[in-house]
């Protein structure tokens, strides 16, 4: 079916949809990491490049990254149409993501990048594991 709309006007419209984030990947790794025992952190702190989870006494960030939105070495896959645009579009996301860890990561944070693949439940041991060992290392520091 082809669109009703011009390519200006669908643009414009598309731009007027405002992203709520991954909410079913993050509600996953809520209740990962409740159901390993994981505690202290928060959603929606005002860090700099608004990680999805923060544990702010030990200075760590997590992020939950989208395997299509990041371009997961494992799951990523191109569209087919508009190859051009999604190529920079997914180009543009990989570099903001490395601005965000490496700004951070100057600021003294842990930052974790969590695959929304790495939260099946036959990986949840060793995803969990990634988020509890800076944990553990900044908590006996101080």
């Amino acid at each position: 079916m082809a669109d009703v709309f011009t390519p200006a006007k669908r643009s414009a419209v598309m731009a007027l949809i405002r992203s709520r984030g991954n909410r079913a990947t993050e509600l996953r790794l809520i209740a990962l990491m409740r159901e390993h025992g994981i505690t202290g952190w928060r959603r929606n702190a005002r860090v700099f490049g608004k990680p999805d989870f923060v544990f702010r006494r030990e200075r760590v960030a997590v992020f939950v990254d989208g395997c299509f939105w990041h371009g997961c070495p494992r799951h990523a896959t191109m569209p087919a149409n508009n190859r051009a645009f999604w190529k920079a579009k997914l180009a543009r996301n990989a570099q903001r993501d490395r601005d965000v860890s490496r700004t951070l990561r100057k600021a003294g944070w842990i930052v974790l990048r969590v695959w929304e693949c790495a939260l099946v439940r036959s990986r949840a041991g060793r995803t969990t594991a990634r988020i509890v060992r800076p944990l553990e290392g900044r908590q006996a520091t101080r």
